[in-house]
């Protein structure tokens, strides 16, 4: 039987540990920037494709080239909308040559981020909750979930998305942040956070392609949220760094940055049973203690 071919868009550290299990089953394609990352690229079985979301003149070679799409490129670091998922959008959609038919993508998996839902209170989210995004970056990533699912409905697409939390890894840890000795919440004042293994996170890419429903919503998350400041502290332990001081809100507000005080603001616990019973996943990190009680072994 033929192979279906795959294009990634936004072919990053997640997307690369799904190669290995993509590349065995289909034909995969890239859009690259650069000659570097096309050489990397194909050095891991992945035809490159030339092209920046940024600049649409360069994106007419993706009319028609796969019947299966990734896309995990992340929108710009301004605006409240994604300008790169809409001029990705138009180029699936528009013919390379006058008088063509092009055939869009007969499926198609977004890696979105659980932001979308704001600050829920520590409650546990569904994936019918409406969206609230309190944050521009959660803004964009809304603007580019709308924007896919009106694509794929023109299109008659089956389209998954994939709202991720945090992503770790042995190398996605928040080392920097714990050298500084940045601080987290109270005890009495902390929120809960929610995370993903870069390892299952990619695997839940490449299922969500063949098992996903049309215009599905799936929270990629562990079984396990966590208080922030606990995963942090735990983070430090199994590293051999100080734990984080602690702040009252009011102060830890002065203390960070805008961006890292949106995220340490925000509390909820993400609702996972998507995840396992419909894309059936089997967590190979079901709570973050499965890494660190490695990495504090070492």
């Amino acid at each position: 039987m033929r192979k279906k071919r795959l294009l990634i868009i936004g072919c990053g550290d997640v997307m690369q540990r799904a190669l290995p299990w993509l590349t065995r089953r289909f034909h995969v394609y890239a859009l690259v920037r650069n000659p570097a990352q096309a050489d990397r690229l194909r050095a891991l079985g992945v035809r490159p494709v030339a092209g920046d979301l940024d600049k649409p003149d360069s994106l007419s070679r993706l009319a028609g080239i796969a019947e299966l799409l990734l896309h995990s490129a992340p929108p710009p670091p301004g605006g409240t909308t994604d300008p790169r998922t809409r001029r990705l959008c138009a180029a699936l959609s528009r013919p390379r040559h006058k008088n063509m038919v092009t055939q869009p993508p007969q499926a198609a998996v977004y890696i979105s981020t659980s932001g979308v839902y704001g600050d829920c209170a520590g409650a546990w989210v569904s994936e019918h909750r409406p969206t609230r995004p309190e944050s521009p970056r959660a803004q964009r990533r809304v603007s580019a979930e709308r924007q896919l699912r009106d694509w794929a409905q023109r299109c008659g697409c089956r389209l998954a998305i994939l709202r991720a939390p945090g992503i770790y890894a042995a190398d996605r840890l928040p080392i920097d942040r714990l050298r500084q000795g940045t601080p987290v919440p109270l005890a009495s004042e902390d929120g809960f956070s929610n995370h993903i293994h870069a390892d299952d996170l990619a695997m839940a890419s490449c299922l969500a392609l063949l098992r996903g429903r049309p215009l599905r919503i799936y929270h990629a998350s562990d079984d396990q949220p966590q208080a922030t400041g606990d995963w942090l502290s735990a983070v430090a332990r199994a590293c051999g760094l100080p734990v984080p001081p602690r702040l009252a809100r009011a102060e830890l507000q002065q203390a960070v940055g805008p961006s890292l005080w949106s995220f340490l603001r925000e509390s909820r616990r993400l609702d996972n049973r998507r995840l396992r019973e419909e894309l059936r996943l089997r967590l190979r990190y079901p709570e973050t203690d499965s890494l660190l009680n490695m990495l504090s072994t070492e």
